[in-house]
This record gives C-alpha cells, sequence and structure tokens, in this order.
C-alpha cells in the first residue's frame, strides 16, 4: 500500500465550526484535516508514473497546507466497502495509463491538538463528531488503513429446506 498526502480538506470556516462544536465537550485547542490517499498496488511505481499520480491527487482549492501536529485520527470508508469515490478515481489513474494501480481509496486525516490529554471516553466522543458512523470508520495510525485493501474469500452460501411441518432445516 502506498499512502500519499493529499490537500487540506476543511476550509477555515469549517474547521472554525468544527472547532466550535467541538470546544462545547472537550478541551480541543486547534484541528488541522488533510485528505490522504491510499493506493493498491500490483507492481511498484516508476519515478513518472509515481508523479502523475501524484498530480492526480493534488486537488481542491489550494489552502495552505501545513506540517501535521498533534492527534491523528485516520477517517476512512469502512473496511469491506468501495466507496464511490475509490471506483471513480481508480478509473481515472486507469485511464491516465496508472495500470499498476489496483484502487485508490481516500481518507482525512485529522490533526487533533488539545489542552490536556483526552481520555478514551473523550477520543470516542471526538471520532462520534469527525465521522459518519454508518460507512466510516476512525483509525489512529496509517498502518491500520492497510485493512481497507484485505481481501477475504466470500463465505459458502446456506441452504435452506423448509420441511412439511414448516420448520427450517440447515
Amino acid at each position: 500500500m502506498e499512502i500519499l498526502r493529499g490537500s487540506p480538506a476543511l476550509s477555515t470556516f469549517r474547521i472554525t465550526k468544527l472547532l466550535s462544536l467541538c470546544q462545547k465537550q472537550l478541551p480541543v485547542t486547534d484541528i488541522y484535516a488533510e485528505y490522504v490517499h491510499f493506493a493498491e498496488l500490483g507492481a511498484p511505481l516508476n519515478q513518472d508514473d509515481r508523479q502523475k499520480l501524484s498530480q492526480l491527487l493534488h486537488y481542491g482549492p489550494s489552502l495552505t497546507e501545513q506540517q501535521p501536529a498533534g492527534q491523528l485520527l485516520l477517517v476512512t470508508p469502512r473496511p469491506g466497502t468501495i466507496s464511490p469515490w475509490s471506483s471513480k478515481a481508480t478509473d481515472i489513474a486507469h485511464n491516465c495509463g496508472l495500470q499498476q494501480v489496483i484502487r485508490l481509496e481516500r481518507g482525512i486525516a485529522y490533526y487533533i491538538i488539545y489542552s490536556s490529554p483526552l481520555d478514551i471516553s473523550q477520543l470516542d466522543d471526538l471520532s462520534v463528531i469527525l465521522h459518519d458512523l454508518m460507512v466510516e470508520t476512525v483509525w489512529t495510525s496509517f498502518e491500520q488503513a492497510e485493512s481497507l485493501f484485505m481481501h477475504h474469500k466470500p463465505a459458502p452460501m446456506v441452504t435452506i429446506e423448509i420441511l412439511k411441518n414448516g420448520r427450517r432445516a440447515l
């Protein structure tokens, strides 16, 4: 898996709004968020292809990038799912000649600075604010995002027979 930093993910207005929401219940003093891209590769990228992929994944408004600092909370699609963004981005990469790219996925890396350390309960509260519980998950390191590209064999189908007495049997 290749990890590539992207552009800042939130405008100044959205950061201010998010920071205000967090500060109502947590000792958060600053938030920085940027897109992070994960590439599942079938073969290593040469220098030209790496630069092409990097250019493809640098989009959005040109906000000032920061050097990340603080507690990392990485929001990605849930493992076992393929986001609509992933499907389109992977198609675009293939159309640009990047056939080594098996799949691209995107997350948002939130860097949280706080005035006093957060306990587990507070971290849970913060993660609820930052992600959609139904379709996203939160990691505390980039390495954990490897699970986005885990491939599992489907489980065999189970046949259910309905017996004459109305009971089911496997």
